[in-house]
This record gives structure tokens, sequence and C-alpha cells, in this order.
């Protein structure tokens, strides 16, 4: 049931590159259409169900096929957190701690479940589901924040995106320099991509008077998305090198 990539580099580019697209993908849907946050919210929702039930009824791991899961939770992710905050008026602040209780919560039933939380060990149904229901909460938390660090914290789009940058700096030292837990150090650069990407996101596609580099929902997308296609090629490409090469190894 090893239906989840290897986490390298490459992973982490193409997860920031696909976060980047959630968030100006569920932007257009849900302003530049005016499709409006909780209808976008149902629509996306029901995309990420679909795409997921797909990916668990794969038997290997299928790059096209999992990052297309992970930018529905992205864009899922982006309109569900500003449901929360701006339609339902909670606010940045209290939306983020709300989804940060969640997502501890899950993780909390996660670990009670005796399945491990260590992404490379996801061998079963039940651990999958944790694992795509914590990416799923772990983006929305991740747009919460991104949007606090924008237009609450007076840091700004590119100052947001530069704060979240040297925070996962500090986890990547982490990573390598201390004995910290890798799964949490994981779990910890997982959530702050997403903001990253929020961020970074809201600084290609805002307006100049609103501190961007106003390239617009569309174009932003589009470009991102053709990132992200290339990139996954690749993957694909990989993939099939290594299972033939695992066939001959075999042989």
């Amino acid at each position: 049931m090893n239906r989840l990539p290897q986490i390298t580099l490459a992973f982490w580019v193409m997860k920031i590159c696909a976060t980047t697209l959630g968030e100006t993908a569920g932007d257009l849907l849900s302003m530049t259409l005016n499709v409006g946050y909780a209808i976008s919210s149902l629509i996306l929702i029901s995309v990420f169900a679909l795409t997921l039930i797909t990916q668990l009824m794969a038997k290997t791991y299928k790059p096209l096929l999992y990052w297309i899961v992970i930018l529905s939770t992205s864009t899922a992710g982006t309109t569900m957190s500003d449901f929360m905050d701006r339609t339902l008026e909670l606010g940045y602040a209290t939306g983020s701690m709300i989804l940060i209780a969640i997502l501890l919560a899950i993780f909390a039933a996660w670990r009670l479940s005796g399945d491990s939380l260590n992404v490379t060990k996801v061998q079963s149904f039940r651990g999958e589901m944790f694992y795509w229901m914590a990416i799923l909460f772990s983006n929305t938390l991740g747009t919460a924040l991104g949007d606090y660090l924008a237009d609450d914290s007076g840091l700004g789009f590119a100052g947001g995106a530069l704060l979240i940058g040297s925070a996962i700096g500090v986890v990547v030292l982490l990573k390598y320099f201390t004995k910290i837990s890798s799964v949490a150090l994981f779990w910890v650069a997982f959530v702050l991509t997403r903001p990253f990407g929020a961020t970074l996101g809201d600084l290609m596609t805002k307006s100049h008077e609103k501190g961007g580099l106003d390239f617009g929902t569309i174009g932003s997308s589009a470009v991102l998305a053709g990132i992200l296609l290339v990139m996954i090629v690749g993957a694909s490409y990989a993939q099939k090198r290594y299972g033939k090469q695992q066939v001959a190894e075999l042989t």
C-alpha cells in the first residue's frame, strides 16, 4: 500500500508550488469568478473527496494522482479558511487557533490509533486517511496563518513570505543539526509551507496598491500549473524508471 512519495527536495519544491497554486486557484474561484467562499468550499471539498477516493483505490504511488489530491486539499483549504475567517467573521487569529486545535486532535487520534505518524511508514488504509485529513487541515491552517501575517500583522505579503521562509530554513537546520524528532519537524515544515505558499500567492496576485506584483489570479495560476505539471512529468518518469530497475533486479 505504498501510495505516498519519498520525501526529497523535489517533494518540498512541488509542495510549495502546489500550495501557492492552491491559493491562487482558490481565490480565482471564490473571488475572481465571484462564486463565494461557501459555495467554493463545497465544490472544492467535493473535488477533494473524489480525488481522495481515487487515490485510496490506487495500488501504487502515482505522481499525477497524488499531486492532484495535494492540490485539491490546498484549494479547498484556501476557501475553507476564507469562509471561516471572512464569511463567519471569526478573524484570522481565531480561525487559526480553531484549526490548530483541530489539527492537534487529528494527530492525537492518529497516534492513539496505533498507526505511525511517520509518513514513510504509512501502510494501512486508516493511516492514510489520517494522513490526508492532517494534510487538509494543515493546508487550511496555513492559509489562515498566511493571511494573518500578510494582513493583520503589518508585515505585508513580502514580509510574511520572508518570515515563513526563514522559519522553514530554521526547521531544515534543526533537522540536520539536532536530535529533534524528524516526524515532528516534517509536520511543522508541512504546515509552514502552506502559509509560505499563501503569502507568495498573494504577493503574485494582489495589486501594486496592496503590495503585490499584480500578476492576477488567472496568470499566476497558469504559470504555477505549468511549473507543477513539468515537475509531475519528471516525477512520473523517475517512478517508471525506478519500477523498471526493481523488475530488472528481481529477474
